[in-house]
């Protein structure tokens, strides 16, 4: 019985902040107050106010290949590259340090994936090839 009273209230919270967070605006912040929406039917898609989602690339350069994907998150599609030219596997990021990035540190990131050049961690960086 104490189940039950304790339940009901949570299940309305979570319903409330679940509706709160749905209804929330899906204008552009620098749109007009009284501008018209694009297309008068809610179902269709507004190509025309789509913007391509950037993110500032890290300074990663000279760090753990591991941590630096953790540090990029899930979302971020990664590639790694051998940076020294014998096209060797990453199967372990954590055993390898990067030594060039695409884009280049402090860059926006506006196209995926994510490009890593590595070499193993008991390698140097100096001994890979330019790309």
């Amino acid at each position: 019985m104490t189940t039950t009273r304790l339940l009901g209230p949570a299940l309305v919270t979570a319903l409330l902040a679940s509706v709160t967070a749905c209804g929330a605006s899906s204008a552009p912040d620098d749109a007009p107050a009284d501008a018209a929406p694009a297309s008068a039917s809610a179902g269709t898609p507004r190509a025309a106010n789509h913007r391509p989602v950037t993110a500032g690339m890290p300074d990663v350069i000279g760090g753990n290949a591991g941590r630096a994907q953790e540090q990029m998150g899930s979302e971020t599609d990664i590639t790694f590259e051998d940076a020294s030219g014998q096209g060797r596997p990453v199967d372990d990021p954590a055993e390898w340090k990067i030594c060039a990035s695409r884009p280049g540190p402090n860059q926006q990131i506006t196209d995926y994936p994510v490009v890593f050049g590595v070499v193993k961690v008991a390698e140097n960086c100096e001994d890979a090839p330019p790309e």
